[in-house]
């Protein structure tokens, strides 16, 4: 910060600074007004050169202050010995503005010193003339006592008016006592202003004895004193600057002494009551100090652990890779160390701990020593063993699950795959009866029958084996290491044999069964999916012959799976290739023998197989969730048709078209917007759209398809239950769903002519759908027995081989064209007759 700024911020110093500005500049200017001109000789501006050329650059600065002294007050001595004090004034104006110029171009500082100066000049002449005596002894001219004290009076004037002013400056400035900066910094000075009214005095001798000359000889002579007094000043201020550091490292090893024992008893604290276990360990394991909380962490005293190493404590197979990583550490290969590893409790328990090594040194001995910083992890280390152990088990049951069955069946195809003599096995089982037990009983009962079979099955097998359970009901075996095919046939079983007593459930009796499905490494997998795919299939094979039961995976089965994925993979392309066609089922009124509509039946025109029945691809569609885009397309075209028949055969009211929807398409997002798009796109009314449904798919989601069935009846759309009577048969969805039509399955109307129990359930049916108001359509009308028996029971609608086959667009247009003409001729038709005029055209 600049002195303008330091003052500016201390009013009594700009104070100050002025006063002694003004004081300095009217003393100045009085002396200019009394200035002896007649005296003023070549000599006189001979000794104002040298005085502001050499004077002025003959320093000394003051230590730790901004300030400065010149050999300048000689030459202001000798003015006033020569020429009177005015023009003594005046020169040191002239010479303190001259030589504070070339160190600070500050004017306000300018200004302040050559003021204080002058004003200091002007005191000692005030003194002298006041010291009548002094004076004139000055001037005489003669050495004497009197000239001596004088010159004192002249040394001591000017130093004390000089420095007194500077350290009031000095004072304000720094905010410190008077006394205490003109002692610490301007007390030494008196030396030059003594040395300077010598030196004056002398000289002026030398005049009156040898003239002027005497002034340009003596001028080197004060230069070398002022240099070597300044020399001299400089060691005595590097003496004191070593003084003053040699005290400050005194201090300061004093202060690292206190702060090194303070270090010292905080590490002992630290170490004692640390909350992880700490210890000073030999290189050779011995513990030489422990804290209080490795004691706890292990169970053993200070003393016990004293008494011993950590070798003793560490477990055997951690304990070769501690010394691996303390080997490192002593030969300096590493700094630190650090690991997880194992601890045997006083008790006997294992004690996970993380370990953490680093090697210190002492500095007086150099013994080298080890630091072990020892946390407890035990209760980390089993929530990370429990966090595995329920990644690869089932919660419920606390057997193996998917992902470690997997992986341990890989293992066994790897060893299989080493030694061709290695035999394995893999049981698939499915409950036969599991969701009837869970829907009877409850969920809590599924889940207790689960855990019962879980164990039962650990009973039937050898430690080597693993059971997993695969999810829901289904478990999987691995029968590793048997000796022969026949083995797993036995424990396959046994397993069932085991599983079909009855279990006890909250105190009721239970009866479960089992299909397995067997695989058998014989059949060479590499892949442990397509071994757990092959033994699900022989599973199936064995639900398929009759449940609880087992069936092993053989090459028939392999032929017949490789024909499902072919089909499947050819299934997949079959939209892109536009395989799929639309057959259309008459459905005939069954009073009036007209045409009322048709169902869309989808077949697929396979270009090798041929034409392929729905009851092969459609599980698969289902299965894979192709059956959305097929449905999809399946309906648009349907629909573009009928408008395309309604058209050319207008009739009242007009022709309908009947679609199936599976379940699945029920459940899809979007199935509203979808049907609303193909009737827009299309232009059929949407009261001619039938959709179809089994019971047993509106039962599966009853809730999601009550939703939707209300959305599309609110469109003006039919449903349809198809297949009424071997499903469900639950009548509390009849009312709560909008259905406008029940279907007979074909099963019913087959045998109505020879069983009476027939007839009376297709009774029953048609009276229940008259008391609902709904409709109700026969299907698989094939004889005319059949034909009689539906009109006597007041059956509205059929279809059948009696009346048409599903037929392609092509020949169901010229079937209706056949129809019209029939119609325009006059004759009554039967249906039977339309159904020759059909098979006629």
């Amino acid at each position: 910060m600049s002195e303008e700024k330091s003052a500016s911020k201390q009013p009594h110093l700009t104070a100050y600074i002025w006063s002694v500005i003004v004081a300095g500049l009217t003393v100045s200017l009085v002396s200019l007004s009394s200035l002896p001109l007649a005296r003023l000789d070549k000599r006189f501006w001979l000794l104002m050169l040298i005085t502001i050329v050499f004077g002025s650059r003959i320093t000394i600065k003051i230590p730790r202050f901004k300030s400065h002294i010149s050999v300048s007050d000689t030459f202001i001595f000798l003015c006033l010995l020569l020429y009177g004090g005015d023009t003594a004034v005046l020169l040191a104006f002239t010479e303190a503005f001259c030589s504070a110029w070339r160190f600070c171009k500050r004017k306000r500082t300018v200004f302040f010193n050559a003021a204080q100066l002058a004003f200091s000049t002007f005191v000692l002449v005030r003194v002298l003339r006041f010291q009548a005596g002094s004076m004139v002894e000055l001037t005489r001219g003669e050495l004497s006592t009197n000239f001596l004290v004088a010159l004192c009076v002249m040394g001591l004037t000017q130093y004390v008016t000089n420095s007194g002013l500077t350290s009031i400056y000095g004072a304000l400035k720094t905010g410190q006592p008077l006394w205490q900066t003109w002692k610490k910094y301007y007390l030494w000075t008196s030396i030059t202003y003594f040395a300077g009214a010598a030196a004056a005095g002398l000289i002026a001798k030398l005049i009156y004895l040898i003239g002027f000359n005497a002034v340009i000889a003596t001028t080197p002579i004060i230069a070398i004193i002022h240099f070597t007094y300044r020399t001299y000043l400089k060691n005595v201020e590097i003496s004191v600057a070593q003084a003053e550091q040699a005290q400050q490292h005194a201090a300061a090893l004093e202060e690292y002494a206190t702060a090194l024992r303070e270090s010292e008893e905080r590490f002992r604290s630290s170490f004692d009551h640390a909350s992880i276990g700490m210890a000073l360990v030999a290189p050779d394991g011995r513990w030489l100090k422990v804290n209080r909380s490795l004691c706890e962490i292990i169970g053993y005293t200070e003393e016990e652990l004293l008494a011993s190493n950590f070798q003793a404590l560490t477990h055997p197979e951690d304990l070769a890779g501690a010394l691996a990583h303390l080997n490192e550490l002593l030969s300096g290969r590493s700094h630190t160390c650090q690991m997880e590893k194992r601890y045997y409790h006083r008790c006997g328990h294992e004690v996970w701990v993380l370990w953490s090594v680093s090697a210190v040194r002492e500095t007086r001995t150099g013994v080298l020593h080890l630091i072990f910083q020892i946390q407890d992890i035990t209760g980390r280390k089993r929530a990370e063993e429990q966090l595995i152990h329920d990644a690869l088990h089932d919660a419920l049951t606390g057997l193996p699950n998917r992902t470690l069955f997997i992986e341990r069946l890989n293992l066994a195809i790897q060893r299989a795959g080493r030694n061709q003599t290695s035999l394995f096995a893999v049981l698939f089982l499915d409950l036969d009866r599991f969701k009837y037990i869970n829907d009877s009983l409850g969920h809590l009962a599924g889940d207790q029958l689960l855990i019962a079979i879980a164990r039962r099955l650990e009973t039937c097998l050898r430690d080597c084996d693993m059971i997993a359970r695969l999810g829901g009901d289904e478990f999987t075996v691995l029968l590793d290491g048997i000796e022969s095919v026949e083995e797993a046939a036995q424990v396959a079983e046994r397993i069932r044999a085991e599983l079909a007593r009855p279990f006890t459930l909250g105190g009721q009796e239970v009866f479960s069964s089992s299909s397995i499905g067997i695989a058998l490494s014989t059949m060479g997998y590499t892949n442990a999916e397509d071994l757990l795919r092959d033994a699900d299939t022989a599973m199936y094979r064995a639900k398929a012959a009759g449940r609880a039961r087992y069936a092993t995976f053989d090459q028939e089965m392999h032929t017949a799976a490789k024909e499902q994925f072919s089909l499947e993979t050819d299934l997949r392309r079959a939209a892109e290739r536009q395989e799929f066609r639309i057959h259309y089922q008459p459905i005939i009124s069954l009073g009036s023998g007209r045409v009322e509509g048709f169902e869309a039946l989808v077949r697929w025109q396979h270009p090798q197989r041929g034409l392929i029945s729905p009851a092969r691809f459609i599980p698969i569609a289902e299965e894979t969730g192709l059956i959305i885009p097929i449905g999809q397309w399946v309906l648009h075209e349907a629909c573009r048709q009928t408008r395309a028949w309604q058209e050319r055969f207008p009739s009242h009211p007009p022709l309908s078209i009947s679609v199936n929807l599976s379940s699945k398409q029920f459940t899809q997002p979007g199935l509203v917007e979808c049907v609303k798009e193909v009737l827009r796109e299309t232009g059929l009314d949407p009261h001619s759209l039938k959709l179809e449904i089994t019971e047993s798919g509106v039962m599966e989601n009853k809730y999601m398809v009550e939703r939707v069935i209300g959305q599309l009846h609110s469109l003006g759309i039919e449903l349809i239950i198809d297949d009424f009577g071997t499903g469900y048969s639950s009548l509390s969805y009849l009312h709560r769903f909008p259905a406008t039509t029940l279907k007979i399955d074909r099963s019913f109307v087959s045998h109505i002519g020879g069983h009476h129990e027939n007839i009376a359930i297709v009774r029953t049916i048609v009276n229940l759908a008259a008391n609902l108001g709904m409709k109700v359509v026969a299907e698989g009308v094939e004889t005319r027995e059949q034909l009689t028996q539906l009109k006597a029971l007041d059956c509205e609608c059929g279809q059948g081989y009696l009346f048409s086959e599903p037929i392609d667009a092509e020949t169901a247009t010229a079937f209706l064209d056949g129809m019209r003409q029939l119609e325009a001729g006059g004759f009554e038709v039967t249906s039977y007759a339309r159904s020759l005029a059909c098979g006629a055209v």
